[in-house]
């Protein structure tokens, strides 16, 4: 899917294969992966994109460039912190959550009020968000709701 654009979000060191698999998944069907940009989870999901061959982009907190993972392409520095939550779902088309805590559930929620397709692979449950069992299950989902 050439042209979208899929946010990763989440955290949680448990979650990294995981996380790396769907960035795989999403840079092989030919989306670009959008995350925070930093470690843990994001830089999973940009290590798989990387790893297939796939362009990704960091939404960072800060004010540096230098502050992203090795795997990210293109930063974006917003110097608003965890406000940047709302940017880096708003840069997705999609958005799939693996891990995480509340910055996640805050990133649901604006994916949520912007109408992203949302699924959840691992983490916090939300009312009306689908749930997938596998990286696959998960890649498949939310493709399938652009």
């Amino acid at each position: 899917m050439p042209g979208v654009q899929v946010a990763v979000i989440g955290s949680g060191a448990e979650h990294e294969e995981r996380a790396e698999e769907v960035g795989r998944l999403l840079a092989g069907r030919g989306c670009t992966v959008v995350t925070g940009g930093l470690g843990s989870v994001m830089a999973a999901a940009a290590r798989g994109a990387k790893s297939a061959g796939g362009v990704t982009i960091g939404v960072l907190p800060g004010e540096s460039r230098r502050d992203a993972n090795e795997w990210i392409d293109h930063a974006v520095v917003t110097g608003v912190g965890h406000a940047r939550n709302l940017a880096v779902v708003a840069s997705g088309d999609a958005v799939i959550a693996v891990g995480g805590s509340w910055g996640t559930v805050a990133e649901i929620a604006f994916a949520m009020r912007l109408g992203r397709p949302v699924v959840v692979l691992e983490g916090p449950a939300v009312d009306g968000v689908p749930r997938a069992a596998s990286p696959l299950e998960a890649v498949d989902a939310v493709l399938a709701r652009l």
